[in-house]
């Protein structure tokens, strides 16, 4: 596993190559009839495998989680019933490991308060990295990291320096929706990510 520097990342947040068909992953997002929640909520599409098929043996402990080898991942039935959004998810397949996918929903008025992620940003050494892919979007929705907003777009996606502060703020009346992959970073990734800087 390749790690890099902080030098080496000139910057908190990269728009990659890839603009995906935002009406399609609606379209399979709705067709989940996700349940009401309150203020946020997950949506497991990929996930340890024995998570997704409670009758496997459950990994014994492991030192380190970060990476995400100390188990096998699985498609969860909700990726598996919507075609699109798992070509996506095998495209990133192509190039790496991927790990935990899920849907992020936030409900309108409400906020994620500011925080960080120690293990998501590629200057970790053993780390995943989190791309995001909005869904949906209203004009009312930010998303800060160090202080100053990244606009997203449905169908864009985005790699986020996430071991920096960020929160979000959803000021509108319709619920935020990302799609986002976790990914082993490898020598493709950082050439994809440093190119997009």
């Amino acid at each position: 596993m390749i790690a890099i520097k902080d030098s080496e990342v000139r910057n908190d947040r990269v728009k990659l190559p890839f603009q995906f068909d935002a009406n399609k992953m609606l379209k399979e997002y709705l067709a989940l009839q996700a349940s009401d929640f309150e203020y946020y909520n997950v949506i497991q599409l990929r996930a340890p495998s024995h998570i997704v098929d409670p009758s496997l043996p459950i990994p014994p402990p492991a030192k380190d989680y970060a990476d995400g080898s100390w188990t096998e991942w699985s498609d969860a039935k909700e990726l598996n019933s919507s075609p699109y959004l798992k070509e996506i998810i095998n495209s990133f397949k192509e190039i790496t490991t991927v790990t935990l996918v899920r849907l992020l929903r936030l409900a309108p008025k409400s906020e994620v308060k500011e925080h960080t992620d120690p293990t998501l940003g590629l200057e970790v050494e053993r780390s995943v990295i989190r791309l995001t892919i909005p869904i949906i979007k209203n004009k009312g929705v930010t998303f800060y990291l160090n202080g100053t907003p990244v606009d997203m777009e449905p169908g864009e996606c985005w790699y986020l320096k996430l071991t920096d502060a960020h929160r979000v703020v959803n000021s509108g009346d319709t619920e935020r929706v990302n799609l986002t992959i976790d990914m082993i970073p490898n020598e493709n990734l950082r050439l994809l990510i440093e190119n997009g800087l």
